[in-house]
């Protein structure tokens, strides 16, 4: 079915709150109406479960910003938002009308327009020609990530971030009554945004991203906002 050229491409104004959320603990109920909604039931998404709607993809003015996951927003990378996938689960996303596929890593939340499931990143977008009309049927299915990704690559849980130094050594010192490894890294503001500095509170630093993710199955029922993360975010 192709997609009438009338529907043209929106981005989400409201991409900041799903962030603001993070920050301060309050949980988003966000979702995209239309198509066969992925049902996550756990922090870990299934490998092989799939779902299709419609894609989008943004750009400008959200290059340069923090994502929902924390990390810089790069519109030439291949990354997406999803509404409920967690964060650092990879899908291949297929064009229903041109059968061009891609795989990207998602980072973000959205989009939050009715019927939409997904919203690649430019170059994403560009790899399944969706640049020029803004808009595509796509069918997404759940992969494993790309070795590329994973090698040489560490991996942790971010339980939550806080908003001063204090904050953050108060709960420190609460995990560690729980968990081996607990971090605390430093986030500088960022003006584009006006993201303001913080620090992160994390659990674990592995090289395998499974491993990763049962830490977080772990950490979860106490912290319902953590997430799987690169090390390397900053």
């Amino acid at each position: 079915m192709r997609i009438p050229r009338s529907m043209s491409f929106r981005t989400n104004k409201n991409r900041g709150f799903a962030y603001l959320a993070l920050l301060t603990g309050v949980a988003l109920a966000t979702g995209c109406g239309g198509g066969r909604q992925i049902k996550i039931s756990n922090p870990v998404a299934r490998i092989g479960a799939s779902e299709e709607g419609v894609a989008s993809w943004y750009g400008e003015p959200y290059h340069g910003r923090r994502a929902a996951n924390g990390e810089v927003y790069d519109m030439r990378a291949m990354t997406a938002a999803h509404p409920s996938l967690p964060f650092e689960t990879w899908v291949s996303v297929r064009n229903l009308e041109n059968r061009k596929s891609t795989e990207v890593r998602i980072t973000d939340r959205g989009p939050f327009v009715k019927g939409r499931i997904i919203d690649l990143s430019r170059a994403a977008a560009e790899e399944i020609d969706l640049v020029r009309l803004g808009i595509a049927k796509v069918k997404l299915t759940v992969v494993d990530p790309p070795r590329s990704y994973l090698r040489g690559r560490q991996f942790t849980v971010q339980v939550t971030t806080a908003r001063t130094q204090q904050n953050a050594q108060f709960l420190e010192k609460k995990l560690k009554g729980k968990y081996k490894d607990v971090y605390i890294r430093y986030r500088p503001a960022i003006a584009k945004g006006n993201t303001p500095e913080s620090w992160r509170i994390l659990v674990g630093k592995v090289n395998d991203v499974k491993q990763a993710q049962k830490t977080l199955l772990e950490v979860r029922p106490d912290y319902p906002n953590s997430f799987v993360v690169g090390w390397d975010v900053e």
